[in-house]
C-alpha cells in the first residue's frame, strides 16, 4: 500500500485490497460501480480501479477518507455483509459526524442533567459506561445488581430524547420470573409485563416525573416493547434498553440485535450470575458476548462487585455468594476427580 503526494492540497492515493476476491470486489463496487460513484460524489474525488488495485485522487483529506471507507467496506465483506447504498450512506454520515462534531468523542463529564434529577457517575466503571454509550450505537453493561447499569442507561436515554437525538425510548425486558411461578396476570399486554419493567419505570419517574412519563407513554414516545413481540420490527431513531438480558435465549438475543435501525442506540444490561431460565436453556447474553467478542462498533462495560453503589451490605452479600459459588464449583470438580472410572 503506497501513497504519493502531488502537492500541498491534492493527493493520489493508491492501495490494493487483499486478498484478491472477485465476488467481494463486486460487492464493494456495486452494480455498474454504483457504490464507488456514491463515495466519489460524496467526497468530490476521482476513483479508479483495475481489479483489486485502487487509486483515489482529490484533496488530501478526502482522498484519505474515501480510501479508508473502501478498505472498511472490503473488510465488512469478509464476514458476508452485503454492501448496500443504505449502509454506505450510514457510514458516510457517521464519518461526517466525526468531522463536524469533534466534541462527540470528548471524555464524558460523568453528569447527566434531567428535569428532576442530576445523575452523577460514581466511579471509573460508571464513567466509562456513559462514555461508551455516547460513543457506540450498541453497548453491553454486565455486572451484579446495584452497579447502576440500568439506571445510567435510562438516564442516557432521557438525555438523548431531550436533546432530540432520538424520537422515542423503548423499554424491553424478557418476562421471566426469578424462580417463582406467578400464574395468570390480568390486564392488557402492557399491564401484564409492568411488574417486570418496574425498575425502568421507577428510574423514569425519578428523572421526568410521573405525569410527564404518563403523557409520553400515551404518545408512544416512551414505549413498552415486550421482547417476545419484537420480531419483525425495525427500531429506527430510538433509544432501546434491553434489561435483565441474561434471561433471553440465544434466539431472542439474535432477534433483538437485528432489530436495530438507523439513528438508534441500544443498551443491553444483565447479570450473568442471575440467570432464571429453565434448566438446560443457555443464556442469550452469555452466547451473544461470546459471538460478538472483538466486533468493531460495540461497547462492553463489565462492572465488578466493588462497583456496587447500593447499601454496603449489598456488596458484601454479592461477594459472599461469589465465594460460596466458587467453593461449590471447587468441591464439584474435586468430587468428579475422585470418582472412580
Amino acid at each position: 500500500m503506497t501513497a504519493s503526494t502531488q502537492d500541498n492540497s491534492t493527493r493520489s492515493k493508491t492501495f490494493v485490497l487483499e486478498p484478491n476476491d472477485v465476488k467481494r470486489l463486486a460487492n464493494v463496487c456495486g452494480h455498474l460501480d454504483s457504490h464507488i460513484n456514491q463515495i466519489r460524489q460524496h467526497y468530490s474525488v476521482q476513483i479508479f480501479n483495475r481489479g483489486n488495485r485502487f487509486q483515489v485522487e482529490g484533496s488530501s483529506e478526502n482522498s484519505y477518507r474515501a480510501a479508508r471507507l473502501i478498505r472498511r467496506l472490503y473488510q465488512e465483506t469478509h464476514n458476508g455483509t452485503v454492501i448496500t447504498p443504505d449502509l454506505i450512506h450510514l457510514l458516510l454520515q457517521a464519518d461526517d459526524d466525526d468531522d463536524t462534531q469533534p466534541t462527540a468523542q470528548a471524555p464524558h463529564t460523568g453528569q447527566i442533567k434531567t428535569p428532576l434529577l442530576l445523575v452523577k457517575a460514581r466511579g471509573q466503571s460508571q464513567l466509562e459506561y456513559l462514555q461508551r454509550i455516547r460513543e457506540f450505537d450498541l453497548n453491553f453493561g454486565i455486572g451484579p445488581a446495584g452497579t447502576g447499569k440500568t439506571f445510567l442507561a435510562v438516564a442516557a436515554a432521557v438525555e438523548a430524547l431531550l436533546r432530540d437525538d432520538v424520537k422515542r425510548i423503548l423499554l424491553v425486558r424478557p418476562a421471566v420470573e426469578a424462580g417463582e411461578k406467578l400464574g395468570f396476570l390480568p390486564g392488557d399486554l402492557a399491564q401484564k409485563i409492568d411488574p417486570y419493567l418496574r425498575p425502568l419505570y421507577d428510574a423514569l419517574y425519578e428523572m421526568l416525573g410521573f405525569e410527564q412519563v404518563a403523557k409520553l407513554m400515551e404518545r408512544n414516545v416512551i414505549e413498552v416493547a415486550p421482547l417476545a413481540y419484537m420480531r419483525g420490527r425495525t427500531l429506527s431513531h430510538s433509544f432501546v434498553i434491553l434489561d435483565e438480558s441474561q434471561n433471553t435465549t440465544k434466539e431472542q438475543m439474535k432477534m433483538f440485535l437485528t432489530r436495530i435501525g438507523f439513528g438508534s442506540k441500544a443498551v443491553i444490561t444483565g447479570d450473568i450470575s442471575q440467570v432464571d431460565l429453565p434448566r438446560g436453556v443457555y443464556s442469550g447474553l452469555k452466547h451473544g458476548l461470546a459471538v460478538l467478542d472483538g466486533v468493531d462498533g460495540i461497547g462492553t462495560t463489565r462492572f465488578l462487585n466493588s462497583d456496587v453503589v447500593r447499601h454496603p451490605l449489598v456488596q458484601r452479600i454479592v461477594d459472599a455468594y461469589d465465594r460460596f459459588d466458587a467453593q461449590e464449583q471447587q468441591q464439584e470438580r474435586r468430587r468428579l476427580n475422585e470418582t472412580p472410572e
